[in-house]
């Protein structure tokens, strides 16, 4: 398993549950240019890394993440022609598609303040689960830059509904993790002190799953996106009998017949 330096990274090789922590708690996990580019070339390797089957992504302390750095990322930015910036920007949303990309489902544990690049990172995951401390804003309006940032104007209204997400896009306030909820950004609320485990335990309950219909899946919801109706059928069509012909397939049935359970690849 690789090593990381920006954050932490611990393999459960039982499971194959890889969880990766941001580790910069005094500064609520601000991200730097190195934390950026570290995350995204993880989340790649990850993509590929034997013996993982999900990813839980968490902060350490008192928040998941609370956007770009002030100092590390934002004064630095200032002194940057367009060539430099778009360098930058294009680096976040690589990140962004990063996650998108990675075939293992991914779950964010929200354990505190979730803004600006961090609540981008959060909504690109598979599943939210957060503490009742997990506010979250999308900043970007707030320092004069687009809401449409790393990805969020496509991410959001699909999860959120379009009036929602224009809204938390334009004002950039934050609302609660109640709220956030309430209108299915969050996929579950639980007491901080079980929010590791109850994340740990969703993607250990994912990872034991058939793997190959889960990154199928994941695909399926990102591609779907640009169909229409019928083409999505006839990809689901030819993608679901593709499955069928997947040893996966035979060991549910084989397993249902026995009555034991089922031992995915």
């Amino acid at each position: 398993m690789m090593q990381t330096t920006s954050f932490l990274l611990a393999h459960d090789t039982t499971t194959g549950v890889v969880t990766l922590t941001l580790n910069r708690p005094d500064r609520l996990n601000a991200l730097t240019f190195e934390v950026y580019d570290e995350l995204r070339r993880t989340f790649r390797q990850l993509d590929v890394e034997p013996g993982v089957r999900a990813v839980v992504l968490t902060g350490a302390g008192k928040a998941f993440c609370s956007g770009g750095d002030v100092h590390d990322i934002i004064g630095a930015l200032v002194g940057r022609d367009y060539r430099g910036l778009l360098e930058f920007t294009r680096m976040t949303c690589d990140l962004i598609l990063a996650i998108r990309q990675c075939r293992r489902p991914v779950v964010a544990a929200l354990n505190g303040t979730v803004a600006g690049a961090g609540a981008v990172i959060a909504t690109a995951c598979d599943i939210r689960l957060a503490a009742p401390s997990a506010k979250i804003a999308f900043l970007f309006t707030k320092v004069g830059l687009s809401g449409a940032d790393m990805g969020a104007a496509w991410l959001l209204p699909r999860i959120v509904g379009l009036g929602r997400a224009t809204e938390l896009l334009m004002t950039g306030e934050f609302i609660t993790a109640d709220e956030a909820h309430r209108i299915g950004l969050y996929n579950r609320v639980v007491p901080a002190e079980e929010l590791v485990a109850a994340a740990t335990a969703f993607a250990e309950m994912l990872a034991s799953g058939p793997s190959f219909a889960l990154e199928i899946t994941k695909e399926a919801l990102n591609r779907e996106a640009h169909m229409d109706l019928a083409a999505a059928l006839e990809a689901e069509a030819q993608i679901q009998a593709s499955l069928m012909l997947h040893p996966d397939f035979r060991e549910a049935f084989e397993a249902f017949r026995d009555k034991r359970p089922a031992r995915f690849l």
